[in-house]
């Protein structure tokens, strides 16, 4: 029998001799894989750098039994999942999430295209191109060059000094030698002795471990391969070094010789250094206006050896605060030192730990259970704690000349507890609760014309649930305003955070949302501290924000493209009492449990504004097409197409969503594997602010905005020509494959929560899944064809972000 590791999971080895990780969670609605091979960039030969990252690629381009149309990647967005595969420096994880009913055929792909890959050459030459495109975009971005900074100082020999991304000019591919590596490599690593496959599911342990057992089966099998130590970090004996870069100060710790399960150790560590409460470092360092941010993360793990990465962020040049900064640093790890086995931020820790298991999803479990972390820091995890601070601080520290303290704890991770005035007027006690008065009976019939609307469309009954609060406001505010609130929310969100709710203020045209979503049981107290905060803010500057890294010009347009499908009107306000005084607001709760309903509804009373359960969205824009061009600072060009759905109704979205579904594999594989446009190349369907759009983008390192517009015009020309191909069965079984991911028993109350604020922005009725469900269901080739035909009018709706201006006078600027 295997051992348990925690009461929903097993870890066990397969008769293959594969690591096996199962959990049985009855809460997901998904189920998700996570296959982590050990061999990463660090174990190639020094011959052909990029190796294992292009292996990771080469996998994916489909098998004999699963060609690239029905490979892995195709099978789970067909399904309406999630796929991908990092390369790290000692391992490569690939991972998918899938509805349940998918999920056997989304590991009999994974097994299989790891067991057997084609390897053919010309396929090897078309991704290498792709690998090409990929290292360039990455050489370009600020976060890849300043990390080869922070690691200069390293030891030489040390494999983080080396180059691991690959290009065309790493991988000869036609050379006999190299496909020798490349085979030898597949050989020594990719079998069963190096692999762990984490499965997490609501299907029963013994379900998953057949799953496991049915598939690993094709898998080359083979026993544990020891992969080489690297040398020492640092060629010399000093176990730190300090970097600054302008506005950043970068402390950076070597650490040898730890034991090798250290991961959760320098976790709790870094977790407490970026801790934001009163008494601690990083309001300490930002009360005395040396930084603005601090952040503490592990850079590198392997075999005994970690590299401890510690930021701090300055709005101005940080170099002459370095060493106060540095110094104070020190001061604190030395108090953080002498405490005693920290025995309360120890039950903190697990505490939070296990709130963010009770709402992570399938793939964030997988994760965890392979590599096999379980929540709270154990005796030897403390013991290897203890050698990380001697390492980090070796000689004694003065007494502290600061007035320390020990972070308070998180009131949102323990029972949340019903506001005090919940249901009750002046005089009356909890004893008097269900006496009800004729003026509190007349008071709650002014406050029940509620805007706020609870829906049932997902059951609330699986811990989970989501919030969305939207206010209207008379005129634009200022973006100062939206800032400010956003300040004053900040510890708020990081306490709901580790509670395990999400909680957000954003701001587009006209409108301002606060989003909730995560474990239910602390909202009702999360939702009053913001509604206070949001009525009275506190009287401070929003703080400094250092200037993010460049984001990629795909990436960028991605951000744009809210605030363009938002109208605004109206001159800037920024006076927050003006401002409230003139908005309505509306709501949604989805999987609200019934007996939080009534600790929610008194809460509602401190929303600052009108309620109006009659507010709509904007109106549609008129039907035009236009182009914004956004400046990006790179080479490479890029450009996203919104097709936005002619009429709000549910049979036009299903007829898109058809669309969407058939045209998403095509569109992959003539652009990025045919037409070799770069290796950002992707389709999908957006709802932004209650309109529905089909979205297509490409980012290129050679072609223009106006030839992947091209391309992209070309390919929905032919898209009626896809839908005409379909036979009756595959088009049938593409149909079912999309309804079925609107169905209640597929549908988490994240993803549930979205559709059905989405619907309600678009002026859906409340039964909008079950309807969408039934449309999607009777939906016909005729229509489907029929809409392939109207996105490609010069009547539809096209929004077109590019980073270079149009060329042809159709499209219309905009500013």
């Amino acid at each position: 029998m295997p051992a348990l590791n925690h009461p929903h999971t097993q870890r066990l080895t397969c008769k293959s001799g594969l690591t096996l990780c199962v959990r049985h969670e009855p809460r997901l609605k998904r189920c998700a894989a996570v296959l982590r091979v050990a061999a990463g960039s660090h174990d190639v030969p020094a011959a052909w750098p990029g190796l294992a990252h292009f292996l990771e690629h080469l996998l994916f381009l489909g098998t004999e039994r699963f060609p690239a149309p029905d490979s892995l990647m195709a099978y789970v967005q067909r399904h309406g999942g999630q796929v991908n595969a990092k390369t790290c420096e000692r391992h490569t994880d690939f991972f998918f999430e899938l509805p349940t009913a998918a999920f056997d055929g989304g590991v009999e792909r994974l097994c299989d295209m790891l067991a057997h890959p084609r390897m053919n050459l010309d396929e090897q030459l078309r991704e290498r191109e792709v690998l090409h495109a990929e290292f360039i975009a990455w050489a370009r971005e600020t976060s890849a060059q300043r990390e080869m900074k922070l690691f200069q100082p390293l030891n030489p020999a040390h494999p983080l000094r080396a180059f691991h991304a690959g290009n065309r000019y790493s991988l000869p591919v036609p050379r006999a030698s190299f496909q020798q590596a490349l085979k030898d490599f597949y050989q020594q690593y990719y079998q069963t002795g190096q692999m762990t496959l984490s499965l997490a599911g609501p299907q029963s342990a013994q379900d998953l471990i057949a799953l496991a057992e049915r598939y690993s089966a094709a898998l080359l099998r083979g026993d544990r391969v020891q992969q080489a130590s690297a040398p020492t970090l640092m060629a010399s004996t000093e176990p730190h070094y300090q970097h600054i870069d302008g506005p950043r100060q970068n402390l950076m710790f070597a650490l040898e010789q730890l034991p090798l399960a250290c991961a959760k150790a320098l976790e709790f560590l870094c977790h407490w250094i970026n801790t934001d409460k009163t008494g601690g470092l990083l309001a300490h360092l930002r009360q005395q206006q040396l930084i603005d941010t601090l952040k503490a993360t592990p850079l590198y793990r392997f075999n005994g050896q970690a590299l401890l990465h510690v930021e701090f962020t300055a709005a101005t040049d940080i170099a002459q605060d370095a060493s106060q900064i540095r110094n104070t640093f020190h001061d604190w790890l030395a108090f953080f030192s002498a405490q005693q086995d920290w025995p309360a931020l120890r039950d903190e820790f697990r505490l939070l730990q296990q709130r963010q298991q009770d709402v992570s999803s399938a793939l964030e479990l997988a994760r965890s259970d392979c590599e096999d972390r379980t929540p709270g820091l154990s005796d030897q995890d403390t013991s290897t704690l203890k050698t990380v601070l001697e390492q980090m601080q070796p000689s004694a520290m003065p007494s502290s000349q600061y007035d320390w303290q020990l972070p308070a704890p998180n009131p949102f991770l323990h029972a949340a507890k019903e506001p005090l005035n919940a249901g009750l007027i002046r005089g009356q006690t909890s004893a008097h609760r269900g006496l009800r008065t004729f003026a509190q009976d007349r008071l709650r019939s002014r406050r029940d014309v509620s805007a706020m609307s609870f829906s049932t469309a997902i059951p609330g009954h699986n811990g989970e649930a989501a919030i969305y609060l939207r206010w209207r406001l008379s005129a634009a505010p200022a973006i100062s305003l939206l800032r400010a609130l956003q300040t004053s929310l900040r510890s708020l969100v990081l306490d709901a955070r580790e509670a395990g709710v999400e909680l957000s203020l954003t701001g587009a045209g006209n409108d301002w949302l606060l989003k909730m979503h995560g474990f239910h049981e602390p909202m009702p107290a999360i939702l009053e501290h913001a509604l206070r905060t949001l009525s009275a803010p506190a009287n401070e500057q929003p703080s400094y924000t250092p200037p993010a890294a460049p984001l990629m010009p795909i990436r960028q347009l991605l951000e744009r493209l809210p605030e363009l499908c938002q109208p605004v009107s109206g001159s800037a306000v920024s006076d927050l009492q003006h401002c409230w005084g003139q908005t309505r607001w509306d709501g949604l709760a989805v999987g609200l449990p019934a007996a939080t309903h009534a600790l929610i509804t008194p809460v509602l009373n401190k929303v600052p504004g009108t309620p109006d359960a009659q507010l709509v969205q904007h109106s549609e824009p008129q039907t035009q097409r236009h182009w914004h061009t956004e400046n990006c600072d790179s080479s490479e060009q890029a450009l996203i197409l919104f097709c936005t759905v002619p009429a709000a109704t549910l049979a036009d979205e299903a007829a898109w969503r058809l669309l969407v579904q058939v045209a998403q594999t095509p569109f992959y594989q003539r652009l990025r594997v045919e037409l070799q446009l770069g290796y950002a190349v992707f389709s999908g369907l957006r709802q932004i602010n209650g309109q529905t759009g089909l979205l297509f983008g490409v980012q290129s390192p050679h072609a223009s905005t106006a030839q992947i517009l091209e391309h992209i015009r070309n390919f929905l020309a032919n898209l009626p020509n896809l839908i005409s191909a379909l036979d009756e069965t595959t088009f049938t079984q593409t149909r079912a494959a999309l309804a079925q991911q609107f169905s209640t028993e597929a549908l988490g109350v994240l993803q549930a929560s979205e559709l059905v604020w989405q619907a309600k922005l678009a002026g859906h009725p409340s039964d909008y899944l079950t309807g969408l469900y039934t449309a999607l269901m009777t939906m016909d080739t005729g229509t489907t064809l029929k809409a392939a035909e109207q996105i490609n009018s010069p009547a539809s709706r096209w929004l077109c972000l590019a980073t270079s201006p149009p060329t042809e006078t159709f499209y219309q600027g905009r500013s």
